[in-house]
């Protein structure tokens, strides 16, 4: 008599221990089939949105490149003890992040940022690395934090960072480079600007009130960050005893006096005008704070150094909501904002907000070697950068090579139309013999649905005649939706030309430009 088979098979438990599990055969138990379903807070990214990230990425490389940056790649995991105390969610080794045991017993996190990682690579080559090092980076982090709207877990990030260089001259020419990356992916000044600000000024003003110790001044920093979003009044409660949001989750607040909180406040309302017009403003908050006093200077050194180099006020503004969130930053920040204008298809107008920033962290690479080494760097994220010039209409469909479908009309003639495919692609186009099966309905419907800018055929007659039929499927669409006389169309065929076999290639280009200006 036949028995179930009982091999075991290793499954791991939530607590992610594995255990020995007997797996029964498949006639005696339904098998079981995973539901698809996709993690909360992950997306799936495909098509043009990919193309508009690389796009994005290729456009800031070429900048960091032309600057003298070297291109690095860390890896996707780091030990956790190399985060440590700088886990967004503070120091808790599987929080904030996604971390896991490994082997030997060690927590490893994926990375949640590119500096961090940065800050190991440093102190494990220091010896062996040209100082000042100028890296960039762009590549995926993960995040384990509350998702929502635009608000994923896992997102590429592009950094740009220079190890050490102290003064804040090193920070001015990150602050430039980040609005030269806004430029050279097609804004204009005035559609952007970006927000500087140093964190020993904000020190200098909790000096003045009483209210500088580390834990305090960690939530203030968090309210302070959130000013965009939550605005004065939701500010206000983080500031104070504490705020709870639409879920109902509480967060606790810095526990700041009214006098406290409305100090803190007018810091915030210190921005407009001239860069040098802030830093007067500033003065009186700080009082005779030492930490305060150094980062007005600061600030006044980049104005010069801006100044000199040709990044004025309509480019770089100095802010002091900008705080940033991370706790490792150590003077001046700064973050990138679109201004330029764009609209939902209801008329409302897009809020975009800030699409990147970085600052001054000299602290990180001193928690492996003991030894201060000064560093500054810019981050924007991928994503939503991309996302936002899409809906500017500067990165996006208009940035990809035109589509080319070879449709398959004989079945013993694959050879011909995959060389018919290869010879666009030689062309500069991009290009697919189709593969699939079907009919010619069929495989026409699937070149719409890939918006093809053309269709290439060469059927019995054609090939026997020595012609190639091109189908111009953008005009096409175009005419058919304003067409009255089924019967004039069928006749007429006025999105198809038929051309000579050896001028069918520079037929498809001059149909492929009535649309696209990149071929």
């Amino acid at each position: 008599m036949k028995t179930a088979d009982t091999r075991p098979i290793a499954c791991f438990t939530g607590a992610g221990r594995q255990q020995i599990k007997p797996e029964t055969s498949m006639s005696a138990k339904k098998p079981f089939r995973p539901k698809a379903r996709r993690p909360r807070g992950f997306e799936d990214r495909s098509g043009s949105v990919l193309r508009a990230e690389r796009h994005l990425v290729e456009t800031a490389s070429r900048i960091y490149d032309d600057w003298g940056f070297e291109p690095l790649q860390t890896p996707a995991f780091e030990f956790a003890d190399a985060l440590g105390k700088h886990l967004p969610d503070e120091d808790r080794p599987n929080e904030g992040v996604f971390a896991l045991e490994d082997d030997d017993g060690q927590w490893l996190s994926l990375r949640y940022d590119h500096t961090a990682p940065l800050a190991r690579f440093v102190a494990e080559n220091f010896q062996d690395l040209n100082k000042p090092y100028r890296r960039y980076q762009a590549g995926d982090v993960w995040r384990n934090e509350k998702p929502g709207p635009g608000r994923f877990r896992q997102f590429v990030q592009c950094d740009a960072d220079t190890v050490g260089a102290p003064g804040p001259a090193a920070d001015a020419e990150m602050i430039a480079l980040s609005a030269e990356v806004m430029r050279a992916v097609g804004l204009a000044d005035g559609e952007y600007l970006i927000r500087v600000n140093d964190r020993r000024i904000l020190d200098g003003v909790l000096e003045s009130i009483g209210a500088a110790e580390p834990e305090r001044r960690l939530r203030v920093l968090r309210a302070a960050d959130k000013l965009d979003r939550l605005g004065r009044d939701g500010v206000a409660d983080l500031l104070g005893a504490g705020r709870k949001d639409e879920s109902g989750d509480f967060t606790q607040g810095a526990g700041l006096d009214l006098k406290g909180v409305e100090t803190i406040l007018a810091f915030l309302d210190s921005s407009g005008g001239s860069r040098g017009e802030v830093i007067g403003r500033l003065e009186p908050l700080v009082g005779q704070s030492e930490a305060g006093r150094l980062g007005l200077a600061a600030l006044g050194e980049i104005d010069n150094v801006l100044t000199a180099i040709g990044v004025g006020d309509n480019r770089a503004v100095f802010d002091p909501s900008v705080v940033r969130g991370l706790g490792y930053y150590t003077g001046p920040v700064y973050e990138a904002e679109l201004l330029a204008a764009a609209h939902y298809d209801d008329g409302k107008p897009i809020q975009f907000g800030s699409v990147g920033g970085g600052g001054r962290y000299d602290d990180l690479v001193a928690r492996f070697t003991g030894q201060a080494v000064p560093a500054t760097g810019f981050s924007f994220g991928v994503s939503r950068f991309a996302a936002a010039l899409a809906a500017l209409g500067r990165v996006g469909a208009g940035q990809e090579r035109p589509l080319v479908i070879v449709i398959a009309a004989e079945k013993d003639q694959s050879a011909r139309y995959l060389a018919m495919a290869a010879e666009l692609r030689a062309a500069g186009f991009r290009a697919e013999a189709f593969a699939g099966s079907g009919n010619m309905g069929k495989q026409m419907k699937y070149a719409d649905r890939r918006g093809a800018v053309a269709a290439v055929i060469i059927g019995s007659d054609e090939r026997e005649q020595g012609l190639v039929t091109i189908k111009d499927l953008k005009l096409g669409a175009r005419l058919a939706a304003e067409i009255s006389d089924n019967r004039e169309w069928r006749e007429e065929q006025p999105a198809q030309i038929t051309v000579a076999s050896d001028a069918w290639v520079e037929a498809v280009r001059v149909v492929a430009r009535r649309d696209d200006k990149t071929v």
